[in-house]
């Protein structure tokens, strides 16, 4: 009765090491497969974060070179010698900054990128020789020699180092491809391997893939959640941002009455006491006393003029008292005189029942767009029209300005412009070149 047993003790066995066999090869198998995906991944990393930051240096040169040069051309061509050290001092700032970033290179740099490195250390080193005698000149001096200076010199030596820097970043592209080709034969190594274990990782693969599937799900509405969180957060915002517009237009409303009413008036009466009190003097002390009187006089004529002028500048009461086309004219009218432009308002069709915050918008993007002109534009002339159609308020502002960078040469102004109109649920667009002005088109849909 106990010969039977043999077999089943022998099928268990073998049936034990079978499986423990195979239990075995799989996790030797499974171990050898991590340590080469781990030195795979370990030089995948290195690989890339070599890369990456060499990428990141170079294109930080090569910044700076344009920078660099955009700093010269600009202390070159500027006239005036405060304007001149300021850019003076920001082509300082850079070179320090191309100097820490070769410092930087120099760390990460690989045999054979030693040479074109070298070579733009050179240039570089003479691009700064070259260059520290032309700091120094006077506005004379740059302004005779600076255009002929920058065409044949400046420009010349920045090409060829960004030309170096593009050949470093190519060999280190060339690097980066041969690593890639090092790494894709391990994997093809590792994939021969992962084959023999393949039809038993299946069932497994299963198990993580509904694990997967449920973890995605729950993600998937996690993700829908936020998006949602962060329109309504998006909404608050634009709703924040069209309470604090409308809060700052009425301070400067309030404000501007406040010193109309009450500083302005203040003054005139001073002005009026100033011219009664001086026909009550007697005639000996009126005649000693009038060039002291004058001066007081004046002072409080300038101050008076002075606070009438922020007034206007803060909120102009005609745009409540006369409406819009008015305010405009006139904002055109101080703006030719005190910065000597030819401003032109064309305004046809606008609405005379505008609601306040159309009226208030558009004078701001006016005002701002004129105070670039005056400002940074050397424009001499500037065209506004304004066209109302049935559904839309059409406004266009023509410079013929120097003209900028659009994408690169936004500043707060531009941003507010921006934000005011698209509060109001308009368009605004930009268009400038260099040497051909500035064009602005804003586009408001009216209020039915």
């Amino acid at each position: 009765m106990k010969l039977p047993l043999r077999p089943a003790r022998s099928a268990r066995t073998t049936l034990a090491a079978g499986f423990g066999g195979l239990l075995l090869l799989m996790a030797l198998a499974g171990l050898d497969d991590l340590r080469i995906l781990r030195s795979i991944q370990t030089r995948s990393d290195t690989i890339r974060n070599q890369f990456v930051e060499r990428n990141r240096l170079i294109n930080q040169l090569r910044s700076d070179l344009y920078l660099s040069g955009t700093f010269v051309r600009d202390y070159l061509l500027e006239p005036e010698d405060t304007r001149a050290a300021s850019d003076r001092a920001s082509f300082a700032r850079t070179n320090r900054a191309l100097t820490a970033g070769l410092e930087a290179y120099a760390r990460v740099l690989s045999p054979a990128e030693a040479a074109p490195f070298e070579d733009l250390r050179r240039q570089l080193q003479e691009y700064r020789g070259a260059l520290d005698p032309v700091m120094q000149w006077t506005p004379e001096q740059r302004r005779a020699a600076g255009y002929v200076f920058l065409r044949d010199d400046v420009y010349p030596r920045r090409t060829s180092m960004v030309a170096l820097a593009d050949r470093i970043s190519t060999i280190n592209e060339h690097q980066l491809n041969t690593r890639i080709l090092q790494v894709t034969e391990l994997f093809a190594g590792l994939r021969i391997r992962v084959a023999v274990t393949m039809l038993i990782a299946l069932g497994l693969g299963g198990l993580l893939a509904a694990f997967t599937t449920r973890r995605v799900l729950a993600y998937e509405r996690a993700v829908a959640q936020h998006l949602e969180e962060r329109e309504q957060a998006r909404a608050e915002l634009k709703d924040l941002s069209t309470r604090l517009v409308e809060v700052q237009e009425a301070e400067r409303r309030a404000l501007s009455r406040e010193l109309h009413d009450e500083v302005g008036q203040s003054l005139s009466a001073l002005l009026v006491g100033l011219s009664n009190m001086a026909a009550e003097l007697p005639e000996a002390v009126r005649e000693a006393s009038a060039p002291r009187l004058a001066t007081v006089r004046g002072l409080a004529e300038n101050t008076l003029r002075t606070v009438r002028d922020m007034a206007l500048l803060l909120r102009p009461s005609m745009l409540d008292d006369l409406g819009l086309v008015p305010a405009l004219q006139w904002q055109g009218r101080e703006v030719a005189k005190r910065a000597r432009l030819t401003v032109t308002v064309d305004a046809a069709g606008v609405p005379d029942e505008l609601p306040d915050e159309y009226r208030t918008s558009v004078y701001r993007v006016v005002q701002e767009a004129l105070h670039n002109c005056e400002q940074h534009a050397q424009a001499t002339s500037v065209r506004i029209t304004l066209r109302g159609h049935p559904h839309a308020l059409v406004l266009s502002i023509q410079d013929d300005g120097r003209g900028f960078d659009t994408e690169a040469g936004r500043g707060m102004g531009l941003v507010g412009m921006q934000e005011r109109i698209s509060n109001l649920g308009g368009t605004l667009n930009l268009e400038s070149e260099a040497g051909r002005g500035t064009l602005i088109m804003v586009r408001l849909p009216l209020p039915q």
